[in-house]
């Protein structure tokens, strides 16, 4: 069974891109980078250890105060589904628009990256807010330990950052997904479907002869 002209050109098109610069494989790695930042921020990132008494009983029970990453650094879960909704976008953009979710990601990376080096630079600050609301007492002095999620933020944050830059080399690769992108207005490449009376019409109004 003969293989249509146009299915051979798009294998063909396919099989010459780089498995590194197609779309699914950049989009995905994206997609899967932001989620893992956004996993890390529903875990652990930082234990405290107060007075049984200030943090009561169900606090000293679990051996300290637990503060999730979403607490600990606000911004990372936001920045992370900014991250991942860039991914998403840049799959059905044009060029320009592909530059500026490129800017859009790495901010939203380097955001996520200087949120979790503030939490490992300084814990026990990124702490005081939880500390706050578990015993009602602002500023306290307390040792607090941390986990390896910020850390795993960090690293998948510096990540996400290049595969945002890896659109743009990447994106110059992929092909236009509509009819209107891939020939002009008028061209007689430019429609390849069946043919009715509205679409006859307008190939006549521009001076083509649709039989």
């Amino acid at each position: 069974m003969a293989v249509p002209a146009e299915s051979a050109a798009k294998t063909k098109a396919r099989s010459s891109t780089p498995a590194w610069a197609r779309k699914s494989t950049v989009v995905l790695l994206i997609a899967v980078l932001a989620l893992a930042v956004f996993g890390t921020t529903t875990q652990t990132w930082l234990t405290v250890h107060l007075d049984p008494q200030q943090l009561g009983q169900g606090a000293a029970e679990q051996n300290g105060l637990q503060v999730q990453g979403s607490k600990a650094a606000t911004t990372v879960t936001a920045l992370a589904l900014v991250a991942l909704a860039g991914g998403l976008a840049a799959s059905i953009a044009g060029r320009i628009a592909r530059w500026i979710i490129t800017a859009i990601i790495v901010l939203a990376a380097v955001g996520i990256v200087t949120a979790a080096a503030t939490v490992l630079a300084d814990p026990l600050a990124a702490a005081q807010g939880s500390i706050a609301a578990a015993t009602g007492i602002s500023g306290s002095s307390a040792e607090v330990g941390v986990t390896a999620f910020p850390v795993l933020a960090v690293v998948a944050g510096s990540l996400l950052a290049l595969g945002g830059l890896l659109v743009v080399p990447a994106g110059r690769r992929w092909k236009a997904r509509t009819k209107y992108d891939t020939a002009a207005p008028g061209s007689r490449g430019a429609q390849t479907g069946p043919v009715d009376e509205i679409d006859s019409w307008d190939r006549l109004s521009r001076g083509d002869d649709p039989t």
